[in-house]
């Protein structure tokens, strides 16, 4: 099993999802957050100095898949979220975690059952 972060603009959020459910994922975390990548917030770049950075909204997206569905995920992920053919600064990210183990709260089933 594998945790899948994503983090992606808001604007993106329902057509990943969406997308996701296409192919039988559609159990998921969605948080709102706040961050600023290389940019620093800057659509002209990092800024020199001591500027602080802007932070700008984004979607954190939280989904554990069984590891047969790791790659269509990440893709489906990955090619929704992209703005245009080539993408740009700021689309987002894609982190992926081992998840030790699902535990399901109602009846204690662990394991890719309570997945």
């Amino acid at each position: 099993m594998k945790l899948v972060i994503a983090i992606i603009q808001p604007a993106k959020l329902n057509a990943v999802r969406e997308a996701l459910e296409k192919i039988e994922v559609g159990r998921m975390t969605i948080c709102d957050a706040q961050g600023y990548g290389r940019q620093f917030g800057h659509p002209e770049g990092r800024p020199g100095g001591d500027t602080p950075g802007i932070l700008l909204r984004k979607i954190v997206l939280e989904v554990v898949v069984n590891d047969d569905f790791l790659d269509r995920a990440v893709e489906t992920i990955s090619s929704v979220a992209r703005t245009g053919s080539e993408g740009t600064i700021g689309d987002g990210k894609i982190f992926i975690v081992p998840a030790q183990e699902a535990v399901q709260v109602n009846d204690g089933r662990r394991g890719l059952g309570a997945v």
